[in-house]
């Protein structure tokens, strides 16, 4: 059986938005440079450098520098931008703390901000990372106004160009959102067999599929059809085991992007990025136990209300909607389970 533990009192921090692209190393912490707001006091933004963590007996050994290309390699795929740079953090910590193999983990960072490259180093200094700049004019046309703003930034949608962005050599990819931690070995999620799918994702399938459309997706026939031969299922897209090759096999980058220029015109989806992999994926989606993503623990898309898990075992976090729990930390407004995402924190201050 296992216990968790909620703690009365939270430690809370300076808001990371202050967070810019200048910085120091000092006395093991990565500084930059706060903002200042009128009236308040002026705090320096600083990331803890995390613990070292050693590969466990029964793991292979690696010596020197690691090549991508290594097919024992695990590769975890993840964005990094000064609005969520706090809660990647974090995610890369939860991942190497609960691996029995965290030497055997390649990280790919997709960013927006290439400065960000010293910091994760920095943070992490035994971390096998990659940083890869997403330009967001590939992207920045086909994006439509969503019912967050959150969801319009164009790193949203790096994840439907990993198959173009990533090496060749690397052949199937676990792709993780900002806001989450993992509390389990990512391993068991990269054993994940996809059979003959493309991407594996825990399934939804007791949800309204329906709303994630407008009536006038559902009377024009045309697209509708798409659904006609499959049994489509809601999944989240922030959490995803991806087969690289069948991916670049089928083109399903062309594919999306296809969507999102209907969408351009006829206003078929009021989301940002999932809708689009709903119309080409729904029904072909390899299944992923739940506990994987026990999502929806930032409430909705508007008011970020505090919301229970789901029955069943966990094996990662996930805090999407609009709550996020390092903001709801620093308001001194937390919601209870955003104390299971504190231990993970790496963000502190200084005066």
């Amino acid at each position: 059986m296992v216990m968790i533990v909620l703690a009365p009192s939270l430690q809370s921090f300076h808001p990371a938005e202050a967070i810019r692209s200048s910085h120091t190393h000092i006395d093991g912490y990565i500084r930059l440079p706060g903002g200042h707001i009128p009236g308040t006091v002026t705090y320096r933004s600083s990331f803890r450098r995390a613990s070292t963590f050693r590969n466990a007996a029964g793991c292979q050994t690696r010596k020197g520098s690691v090549d991508v290309c290594d097919p024992s390699l695990v590769h975890v795929a993840i964005t990094l931008d000064f609005e969520y740079l706090r809660g990647s953090i974090a995610a890369v910590h939860s991942i190497l703390q609960h691996s029995s193999c965290p030497e055997s983990i390649f990280f790919h960072f997709l960013v927006s901000d290439t400065g960000l490259k010293t910091l994760v180093g920095s943070t992490f200094p035994q971390l096998k990372f990659k940083v890869y700049y997403f330009e967001p004019e590939i992207v920045r046309k086909l994006i439509s106004t969503s019912v967050r703003q959150a969801l319009e930034q164009p790193l949203n949608y790096a994840r439907n160009y990993l198959a173009d962005i990533l090496e060749p050599c690397v052949r199937r990819v676990i792709y993780l959102d900002s806001d989450l931690v993992v509390v389990d070995d990512i391993s068991k999620l990269w054993s994940t067999s996809l059979g003959e799918k493309t991407i594996g994702a825990p399934e939804y399938c007791h949800a309204n599929f329906t709303k994630y459309f407008t009536t006038g997706f559902w009377s024009n026939r045309k697209y509708s059809s798409i659904f006609s031969e499959r049994k489509p299922c809601y999944f989240n897209t922030g959490v995803m085991v991806i087969d690289l090759v069948k991916w670049r096999q089928f083109g399903y980058t062309k594919r999306i992007e296809r969507w999102m220029e209907i969408q351009k015109s006829d206003r078929i989806y009021e989301l940002g990025s999932l809708p689009p992999f709903l119309l080409v994926f729904a029904g072909h989606v390899a299944p992923i136990d739940h506990g994987w993503n026990q999502h929806g623990l930032g409430g909705d898309n508007v008011k970020g209300s505090c919301r229970d898990l789901h029955p069943g075992p966990v094996s990662l976090l996930h805090w999407s909607g609009s709550g996020k729990p390092w903001l709801r930390l620093d308001s001194k407004r937390p919601c209870p389970l955003d104390a299971l995402w504190a231990p993970y924190d790496l963000y502190g201050q200084s005066m």
